[in-house]
């Protein structure tokens, strides 16, 4: 749902047949094991976004992953490890445990540059295969490439 301050995260349990709010969000995850959400937040000033984790279906504190911008959070399948899209447009690779009860997160590393739209455009602009070693991504063409035409009788 969006409010005037920006996106909020809500859950619906299916159960209950009611939602509840969760917090300001976008772009949430959950994780293959179900007991975490990852998510583009509020970041340190209000132009940036940065990735957060955080246990569902609360109470507790989130922890943030990026520290200077990121968004379009995604999981490994096995859920130990999380990418995300940096400021930059770089795709970012980040180790994570939760087996110790809390998510504890590794040292973002960047994979490589992607010509994606926007690193904070609402959508997901990628998908990662199962073992996090494959990614299909939506991308602005070359610059210089010869444009596609396409002709219909």
């Amino acid at each position: 749902m969006n409010t005037q301050n920006g996106s909020e995260l809500y859950f619906y349990d299916f159960q209950k047949h009611s939602y509840s709010a969760y917090g300001s969000g976008a772009e949430a995850q959950f994780s293959p094991d179900g007991n975490w959400v990852a998510f583009t937040g509020p970041g340190s000033s209000y132009q940036d976004s940065d990735v957060f984790v955080a246990h569902l279906p609360g109470p507790g504190g989130k922890i943030q992953i990026s520290n200077r911008g990121g968004a379009q959070a995604r999981w490994r399948a096995d859920g130990k490890e999380l990418f995300y899209v940096s400021a930059d447009k770089k795709l970012v690779a980040v180790s994570i445990d939760t087996s110790h009860g809390r998510p504890v997160a590794g040292l973002p590393h960047a994979l490589f540059q992607t010509r994606i739209v926007s690193a904070r455009t609402v959508l997901f602009q990628y998908a990662v295969s199962p073992d996090g070693k494959r990614f299909l991504i939506n991308s602005l063409p070359l610059f210089g490439t010869a444009p596609l035409t396409v002709l219909m009788n």
